[in-house]
């Protein structure tokens, strides 16, 4: 029998099996340094969810395993001004973020279909107000809080009056959502005798969803996380204190050796439901950030 030659690849077939080898070591780099990232970005909250069932010590110790795992701290934080301290991130929380996405989007759908004299400088004066940073009002904000009585144990009412006070001027991804979306629908509905409310109920927000659910998770976690203000507002009140500030006096230096094991359990508290709705909602996240930036 005659031995059979082996065909050799010719030139584009190399160059094909070239790019695609290429291609997959890329990817498998991309791939490793994203695994690498994700364990550092996990490592701490890890570490404080493994603390959090620690019960043979409440102080900070030199081992992230628990020796005896347990409940305990979870137990106990219910003793504490914890529950108190959630509540009121909970209703900060839920208040800012049903005005919030009312006042943006009305706002957003505003700039977006209305044609008026001084509009597009009252965009460009927004945006110019929104690079200060909000660190230079606080002091005023502050005064005009305490002359109204919302400080301290009463800070709750003025945290939501803050949160929302501003909020128009965060149109910017909403009003990039809504430009596109035809203006042709909002005619022919005004030509069947629609108003613009009705229009924006019935026709825009069931066309919106994506950005409405961005609109909701951006304005509730924003309360949820704050800190700086929030304890600013506070003061040193346990029942005006939100969780981030109710648990950061708790690492102070008389509490943390009796307190940092509870500290790990309402980190986890606090971090748990937020987790949930952002990943049960991420589909709808992702669609609202890259629909509201295709059209400024």
């Amino acid at each position: 029998m005659s031995e059979q030659k082996a065909i050799a690849p010719t030139g584009p077939v190399k160059r094909h099996m070239g790019l695609k080898a290429s291609r997959a070591l890329g990817n498998t780099g991309i791939y490793v340094l994203l695994i690498v990232i994700s364990a550092i970005w996990l490592i701490p909250f890890i570490c404080i969810l493994l603390q959090s069932f620690r019960v043979e010590s409440t102080w900070q110790v030199g081992y992230v395993i628990p020796q005896q795992w347990g409940l305990d701290n979870y137990k106990n934080l219910f003793e504490t001004d914890f529950p108190r301290w959630y509540l009121n991130t909970f209703i900060a929380a839920l208040c800012t973020a049903a005005l919030q996405t009312i006042i943006v989007l009305c706002m957003s759908y505003t700039l977006s279909r209305f044609r008026f004299k001084m509009r597009n400088g009252l965009m460009r004066f927004m945006l110019i107000l929104g690079m200060f940073p909000g660190m230079l009002t606080m002091i005023i904000l502050y005064r005009v809080l305490k002359d109204l009585g919302m400080t301290q144990a009463n800070a709750l009412p003025g945290l939501i009056l803050v949160y929302v006070a501003s909020s128009g001027m965060g149109y910017y991804v909403s009003k990039g959502f809504f430009d596109t979306i035809p203006k042709s629908l909002d005619e022919a509905a005004r030509v069947d005798g629609a108003t613009r409310f009705q229009i924006l109920k019935k026709i825009i927000l069931p066309l919106s969803k994506p950005i409405v659910i961005y609109t909701v998770l951006t304005a509730f976690m924003g309360p949820w996380g704050d800190f700086v203000f929030a304890r600013y507002i506070a003061f040193g009140s346990s029942a005006g204190s939100n969780v981030a500030v109710g648990l950061y006096n708790w690492l102070s230096k008389d509490q943390i050796n009796t307190r940092y094991t509870m500290f790990c359990a309402g980190g986890v508290l606090v971090a748990v439901p937020v987790t949930i709705l952002f990943m049960c909602l991420q589909k709808y996240y992702v669609e609202g950030v890259t629909g509201g930036a295709v059209k400024g």
